[in-house]
């Protein structure tokens, strides 16, 4: 069933930039892990997910369609407006190299987790106690 451009926006519009879904699981499974952190530094660049300023490192949760993952998700051409959708996840995956290059040269150590990667919680834990641990 193909959506009209009204539930179209009003779908878009829906969608949050945090306090996602898959944000909340990363961050319960970090307190579960023992481990504390700051959430939504603005005076970083990209505005870090959460940040453990203790440890100078960084943690951005990424939704696969939206920051053009190469999973299964995150390939999948839009449906609809293909143009649009395809230039806008382009500039997405350009803005964050920038972000991350920025981030490198202020001496902060950032790890994207994919929202593809919350299906593995155990391969997911074991993944952010070596990113953190080290």
């Amino acid at each position: 069933m193909t959506e009209t451009a009204a539930q179209r926006s009003r779908t878009m519009r829906a969608v949050r930039d945090k306090n996602t879904k898959p944000e909340k699981i990363v961050r319960s499974l970090l307190h579960q892990m023992g481990y504390r952190f700051r959430l939504h530094r603005f005076d970083l660049p990209g505005k870090p997910d959460i940040v453990f300023p203790a440890r100078n490192k960084l943690i951005f949760v990424h939704g696969c369609f939206w920051h053009g993952h190469e999973c299964k998700r995150g390939a999948r051409p839009p449906k609809t407006n293909v143009e649009y959708w395809t230039q806008k996840i382009s500039r997405n995956k350009e803005r964050d190299q920038r972000h991350l290059f920025e981030l490198d040269r202020l001496g902060w150590d950032a790890r994207v987790v994919w929202e593809c990667e919350l299906k593995d919680m155990e391969a997911l834990r074991d993944k952010l106690n070596c990113f953190l641990g080290s």
